[in-house]
């Protein structure tokens, strides 16, 4: 009978260690490529098309249409003054881009073709398409609103929906794909939780001892947010259930956007760090990598059908000795660096 205890447990002993083993082989990710782009303008969040293998990518004033696989450049759209994301909607046919000013563009996914602009209320940045609800969501920044968008709105006589007050400024959001959706209060160190349905905030949920949270993704099958904090600089997991934290792990300076695929989390951040969480077989988690992208790194999107991660940046010029702030990016240096699993 001991011997058969102790069997069973070096074999449960064994299997919880290959299974912490398998987790944290996943954490094999590096650089593949570089995409050498150029053109004019800043950036925001790039987002990538499954679909179509594209990758939409703000450039302030214009929004390039790039190909996933060459790096290409296949359109650009144009008519914005200060975008912030792209939103795609296939089963419209249209994608939506933010224009911090107070507007939503909208154009045709086949053409790239500009169909119309929407008002929307100051400060409109993070963006998302939710295929659940079937509307575009927005969240406006200075407005402190979350706005709703049908994505067959007539682009020319339409309207948004009327807005949902969060309580805070927001920055990026997520949706559970059931009815709810999770937004980043960055002024409150909270996240709001959303009912699209009853259009009201049903909850607020403290990040600390995280704080000023901006990137933001979800883990729909394990109920978990992927909150990336900048003050103090950390990946908070958080659970959708109850809003527990349930882990908050050290990452890089200037985190901007946070990720979900293969059962990992990403953090890109300014510093030229991707971070990559992970959960052991006991539910612990830990950061298995850190990935060297490129400085100014700090934002991505993942191709899901792929599991490539890009994230956009520029080269920049060298600063003298004693100079303080951020360096100037090269003109037409902008690139975009491909991260792939080995």
């Amino acid at each position: 009978m001991y011997r058969r205890t102790l069997f069973a447990g070096f074999l449960i002993a064994l299997i919880s260690l290959t299974l912490g083993a398998r987790v944290f082989a996943q954490g094999t990710w590096a650089v593949e490529k570089t995409f050498h782009v150029g053109g004019e303008g800043g950036m925001d969040y790039i987002t990538a098309d499954a679909q179509s293998h594209r990758l939409y990518v703000p450039r302030s004033t214009h929004v390039m249409v790039i190909d996933a696989d060459s790096g290409k450049t296949i359109a650009d759209i144009p008519g914005q003054k200060h975008n912030h994301g792209v939103a795609i909607a296939p089963e419209a046919g249209r994608g939506f881009i933010t224009d911090g000013e107070g507007s939503v563009v909208i154009f045709d996914l086949k053409t790239n073709a500009v169909l119309g602009t929407l008002k929307a209320r100051p400060d409109a940045d993070g963006i998302i398409y939710d295929k659940a609800t079937g509307l575009v969501l927005v969240s406006c920044g200075d407005d402190g609103t979350l706005v709703t968008i049908k994505p067959d709105v007539d682009p020319k006589t339409g309207s948004i929906d009327p807005p949902i007050d969060l309580g805070g400024k927001p920055e990026f959001l997520a949706s559970d794909g059931a009815g709810k959706v999770y937004v980043n209060l960055e002024d409150k160190d909270q996240v709001a939780v959303v009912d699209l349905k009853a259009r009201k905030v049903l909850a607020h949920w403290p990040v600390a001892p995280g704080g000023s949270p901006v990137g933001l993704s979800i883990d729909t099958a394990k109920h978990r947010l992927y909150v990336g904090c900048r003050k103090p600089q950390k990946m908070v997991v958080m659970s959708t259930d109850d809003g527990k934290v349930i882990a908050d792990l050290p990452i890089g300076a200037g985190v901007d956007a946070t990720k979900f695929d293969s059962q990992q989390g990403f953090a890109s951040c300014r510093d030229g760090k991707m971070n990559v969480v992970g959960e052991t077989a006991s539910g612990k988690f830990e950061v298995v990598q850190t990935v060297t992208t490129a400085v100014g790194a700090k934002t991505m999107d993942v191709d899901p059908a792929t599991h490539k991660i890009y994230l956009p940046t520029f080269e920049f010029e060298e600063q003298k000795p004693g100079a303080t702030g951020r360096p100037a990016a090269k003109p037409g240096s902008f690139m975009i660096v491909v991260v792939a699993r080995q």
